[in-house]
């Protein structure tokens, strides 16, 4: 898929309880997208437990590419029937979405229908009702194009209002004309749609949530690609050709490390400015050296960025507002989709442990460190060692 599948999801507890009764679990691999609502029966500690398993093991087989039928089987003969209200225990929503077909499939287990934007209107959903364990299970399928948009919520989402003094439900008409608010200009951040959905959910239930709500957003938009050069490559030989694949990238480009800009500085002939305002007691300055769209120090910058990405739960808006090199790094890998790391394998002494094996570099570890973060906050991110 050329575009970028930009998933997110919110969620409102019910007003007393500490953990949300419903669960989602995404899973990207090269192939297909991958995302599960799942929706405990009643709040709180169990309803939490029980989706959190209805989530785990719907992602887990299909993760193993298990046939789907067989995925929904098991989970349904897995959870009980509720004996006073004569239903399941966890209601579940999944959306397999194909990298290759860009088409998707939605499949429903007593969660409320997914609302469908395109070209900024809502769209009905054609399916078909299918019977497994004596179970209605209700499958959709279409394929997406840019500015699709995908909304899966939980019914605590739906119900928003009754019992407060404006005694009615939003409802899925109601809800579906709103998201439609939000295209009428442009195709917003996933995360943007959502935060609106959740938000007009906790004032329509007043003071007092009445049940978990949650809502998940896909919108497939164009992808922010961003590429790190960090460390002089090995062979010395090689420097021009990959200071070229620098430049010629399509996407934001940053560059770590003083030597590594040095040598992007001496093939274009520039000097590098340094600008000393963003000069910090734990962070160094950065450099300004045009194309190159953030030029900052190595090692204790990415450091400190790695930090303030931790702190703030992978949310470029909990960043500090502070303009420094570390704060504008990590901005520039929480506002990316896909990252590609250019490491380059020469030592530099400097930032040696002489307590590790000569070949361990801390630069190739940090790196890793930042890049498993990243996806664990689903972005897609690759390294080149050179």
């Amino acid at each position: 898929m050329g575009w970028f599948l930009d998933v997110y999801s919110a969620s409102l507890n019910k007003t007393g309880e500490e953990l949300c009764g419903d669960k989602v679990k995404t899973l990207k691999t090269e192939s297909k997208t991958l995302v599960v609502m799942s929706d405990g029966l009643g709040s709180g500690v169990k309803a939490n437990i029980l989706a959190t398993l209805t989530a785990e093991i719907i992602i887990t087989m299909l993760r193993a590419d298990v046939p789907l039928k067989e995925v929904i089987a098991t989970v349904i003969g897995t959870l009980p029937i509720c004996r006073v209200r004569k239903v399941a225990y966890a209601t579940f929503t999944i959306v397999e979405i194909d990298h290759a077909t860009n088409c998707f499939k939605v499949t429903n287990f007593d969660n409320p229908p997914v609302v469908y934007v395109r070209g900024g209107r809502s769209q009905a959903l054609a399916g078909v009702t299918e019977q497994i364990l004596n179970r209605s299970i209700h499958v959709a399928e279409g394929c997406l194009e840019r500015g699709d948009f995908l909304a899966v919520v939980s019914d605590g989402v739906l119900h928003a209002g009754l019992g407060t003094t404006l005694n009615f439900g939003w409802g899925w008409d109601n809800l579906a004309r709103h998201i439609e608010q939000q295209f009428l200009y442009a195709a917003p951040a996933a995360r943007l749609v959502v935060e609106d959905i959740i938000r007009e959910t906790r004032t329509l239930y007043g003071s007092r949530v009445g049940d978990d709500a949650t809502c998940v957003g896909i919108l497939v938009r164009d992808r922010h690609s961003l590429i790190v050069f960090t460390g002089p490559p090995l062979n010395e030989s090689a420097d021009d050709h990959y200071i070229e694949r620098v430049l010629n990238f399509d996407g934001r480009k940053v560059v770590c490390g003083g030597t590594t800009g040095n040598l992007v500085a001496a093939y274009l002939g520039e000097p590098i400015r340094t600008d000393l305002a963003t000069l910090r007691e734990d962070v160094p300055p950065i450099g300004v050296l045009p194309p190159i769209d953030l030029l900052t120090e190595g090692i204790i910058t990415m450091a400190r960025a790695m930090e303030y990405m931790r702190d703030s739960q992978a949310d470029p808006h909990w960043l500090p507002r502070d303009r420094n090199g570390a704060v504008l790094l990590a901005r520039e890998l929480l506002s990316a989709d896909s990252i590609f790391f250019l490491v380059g394998q020469k030592i530099n002494e400097f930032y040696q442990n002489p307590l590790l094996p000569r070949n361990l570099s801390i630069r190739k570890n940090l790196v890793e460190e930042i890049a498993a973060f990243l996806r664990q906050h689903q972005k897609e991110v690759r390294i080149e060692y050179c």
